[in-house]
Order: C-alpha cells, then structure tokens, then sequence
C-alpha cells in the first residue's frame, strides 16, 4: 500500500481547486452582473486557493491565477487571441 506524501496531497487539491475556479468563471461572471460583487467573488477564490498554495509553489500560483484574471477581465494585462481563417489565401 502507498501513501501520498502531504506535499503530494496539498499539490493536487492545489491543482483541483484552480481547475474549478477556471471551469467556474462563466458561471461566475454570470452570477455577479455587478463588477464590484463579480471582484469579491473573484478575490474571495484567490485568496482561498492562495491559502491551498505551499510556500514553493506560492509565486507559480499567483501567477496562474493572474492569468485567469487577465482572461477574465479582472485585471489588466494582455489578452493574445490568434486568427483562424475560414479560408486559405491562394
């Protein structure tokens, strides 16, 4: 029988708990029209999975976290999209 070390253990929920907060974000941003009431709830996430985050993975996490944010329109930074043409240049 093995067990998972509790670094293990804490990097999976870590893994999980961003997972949901991203598949969540639609939902999110649709429950909280306000702006202000949609930040908290972003905020009130962050800071709960920031606390899941062990101390060697805190700045990895932060800035994955940030990412989501960017993507979701919760903080500034820059969003890449890239074309796919319908039809090819001849």
């Amino acid at each position: 029988m093995t067990t998972a070390t509790p670094t293990h253990d804490a990097d999976s929920e870590l893994e999980q708990a961003i997972a949901g907060l991203e598949d969540e974000m639609a939902d999110l941003q649709l429950r909280h029209r306000d702006l202000f009431a949609y930040a908290n709830a972003w905020a009130e996430r962050h800071d709960a999975i920031m606390r899941l985050a062990p101390p060697d993975l805190r700045e990895a996490t932060e800035a994955r976290l940030r990412r989501i944010a960017i993507r979701w329109g919760l903080a500034d930074g820059m969003r890449m999209t890239r074309q796919f043409p319908a039809l090819r240049q001849a």
